[in-house]
């Protein structure tokens, strides 16, 4: 939906580890990086493993087929890219990529966390700054090149005013889950079809009703959440 943030996951075929090599995780990022400027979609953060990409992105036309339309390009490209340089054939992604809408504010705040820190909670590092395909290294403004985070809208969204002011407290944050030991799976954020406050789920909720069957419902495990979850059929 237009004007939504969407946190994207996607994984490798039968979670292979085809995206291992930091070449090809550097040619993800490069063509992602094109493909950000084709389509009016901003890129919040994002984190790209050695076999799945977390992708925090802002639909910011009016076009509801705008992070479609960009996943479809980049996805595809790049397995395309992928299995012809390795002489490969055969599916490159599992499933459709999945997309969790997410509301704005401490809920927006949580969701970057949780994708800054996925390298940290597969025990590859021990912090964000040590992996180089998140966008850590830019909200912190160590990255001076080939920059490609929409840092003024995610400020916007933040309700923060100023890029020094955000980077020191989300820095404190940041560590502070680390010493916590705070970096653990959490399904809302990938399983979901949105994240949020009472109001903004019921929002979501109401405008999807009349595409799939889903149900709102209060996160049990932080109180001030709420989710929209997509209505399983019974297995019979």
């Amino acid at each position: 939906m237009p004007g939504m943030t969407y946190h994207v996951t996607h994984r490798c075929h039968n979670r292979n580890f085809l995206l291992k090599f930091s070449k090809d995780r550097d040619l993800y990022r490069s063509m992602m990086r094109e493909r950000l400027k084709a389509f009016d979609v901003s890129l919040l953060t994002y984190c790209i493993t050695g076999n799945h990409v977390h992708l925090l992105l802002r639909a910011s036309g009016s076009e509801d087929s705008s992070i479609s339309g960009f996943m479809q390009s980049l996805e595809g490209d790049f397995a395309q890219s992928y299995n012809i340089r390795k002489e490969r054939s055969g599916a490159y992604w599992g499933d459709r990529y999945h997309a969790t809408m997410i509301d704005s504010g401490e809920y927006l705040w949580s969701c970057m966390k949780y994708i800054d820190l996925n390298m940290v909670r597969a025990g590859v590092v021990t912090h964000p700054r040590e992996w180089a395909w998140t966008g850590y290294q830019e909200l912190m403004g160590l990255r001076k090149r080939y920059r490609m985070l929409d840092v003024e809208r995610l400020l916007e969204l933040l309700g923060d005013s100023k890029a020094d002011k955000f980077r020191k407290n989300y820095d404190v944050s940041i560590a502070e889950s680390i010493v916590r030991h705070e970096c653990v799976r959490e399904e809302r954020w990938t399983e979901s079809l949105a994240v949020g406050g009472e109001a903004f789920v019921k929002e979501v909720s109401g405008r999807i009703r009349n595409r799939i069957q889903v149900e709102v419902e209060k996160d049990p495990t932080h109180a001030d959440s709420w989710v929209v979850r997509e209505v399983r059929p019974a297995y019979s």
